[in-house]
């Protein structure tokens, strides 16, 4: 299989990110030869140690400019947008990077007459949502599909790792302040999917090099409330809390506040998106469209988030844990 490999070029598009580094390894462990493309890949020597000596090259390319995405899937094998934003604002809006970006990268891929193409998009996607988010994220889906038949969808739920932006994000939050805030209650559903188990999915759809068309919905063992997941990370750290519910409609109005903040903790967009539940739908489950049906018995967040989330507890690594006197 290694040998096979060798000479085969994988394109991620977006590839040195949270996600793209854990497919850069997946792919690396297969003996694929890696173009990370990224707008600076100055700033991704991170991804090279990650394979053996000129195996992973990170190169320049932007999805706003279909030229240098020429360029990067040049010869490729197989083609992966990885490329997405949480929030919208000047050049890289939701509709530049999400749709734009989906039509570029699989017009690319086409091109170069890869024989893979998979569009990383979002469970929530959903043309008809009032988020813009999740409706960008639909028609960047319906976008591939036209620019190259039998592109391959991945959506997953919430992606924990070491570098997420979830339970990181919760976990410094409680160090400076003495409540949470329950967005909406705190009732929406999430199936958590560890991005070790999304960066196994990609490689394994590479290797069989299918252009199916699927769409996989990807997400974790188990079905998780907004609520349920902060009372997780405060155990997991060691903290008490106040987990205060606020109603829609004063959330909306908190997140347009906090959207104009640098960073946009929250945005009013991402109040929309909370309002639909972000879990593998039934559909999918019985067409094997998800991770057991690609042979990957899906990671839990009880074994995995302690491991890099001890760093938020009062001493970090020197805390005791639970049921050993300090």
């Amino acid at each position: 299989m290694i040998a096979d490999n060798s000479e085969k070029i994988v394109t991620l598009i977006g590839g040195s990110g949270f996600v793209g580094r854990h497919i850069v390894r997946a792919l690396a462990k297969r003996g694929y030869r890696i173009r990370v493309a990224c707008r600076r890949p100055d700033l991704a020597g991170h991804v090279q140690p990650l394979g053996t000596p000129g195996q992973v090259m990170p190169i320049q390319a932007n999805v706003r400019y279909p030229a240098s995405l020429a360029a990067a899937c040049d010869g490729a094998y197989a083609v992966v947008n990885l490329t997405g934003v949480l929030v919208s604002g000047g050049t890289q809006s939701f509709d530049a990077v999400h749709v734009f970006g989906a039509d570029a990268s699989a017009k690319a891929a086409r091109a170069a007459k890869a024989s893979v193409f998979i569009q990383m998009s979002a469970l929530g996607a959903d043309a008809e949502s009032a988020s813009e988010y999740a409706r960008s994220k639909a028609a960047g889906e319906v976008r591939a599909k036209a620019a190259f038949p039998g592109a391959t969808i991945i959506r997953p739920s919430i992606v924990f790792g070491p570098e997420d932006n979830f339970f990181n994000q919760f976990a410094a939050m409680s160090r400076l302040v003495l409540a949470l805030p329950l967005i909406g209650g705190g009732e929406t559903k999430f199936t958590p999917v560890f991005v070790g188990d999304v960066a196994e999915a990609v490689a394994k759809l590479i290797d069989r090099g299918e252009a199916a068309g699927k769409t996989y919905e990807l997400g974790g063992p188990e079905v998780f409330t907004f609520r349920q997941l902060l009372e997780f990370t405060l155990d997991t750290i060691g903290r008490k809390r106040l987990l205060v519910p606020i109603p829609w409609s004063i959330s909306r109005v908190l997140g347009t506040v906090l959207g104009m903040l640098p960073g946009a903790p929250l945005t009013a967009d991402q109040v929309e998106l909370l309002k639909s539940d972000n879990v593998v739908s039934p559909q999918a489950q019985q067409e094997a469209r998800d991770l057991p049906g690609l042979g990957i018995t899906p990671s839990s967040i009880q074994g995995i988030v302690p491991s890099y989330l001890y760093r938020f507890r009062k001493a970090g690594q020197f805390t005791a844990p639970k049921g050993i006197p300090e």
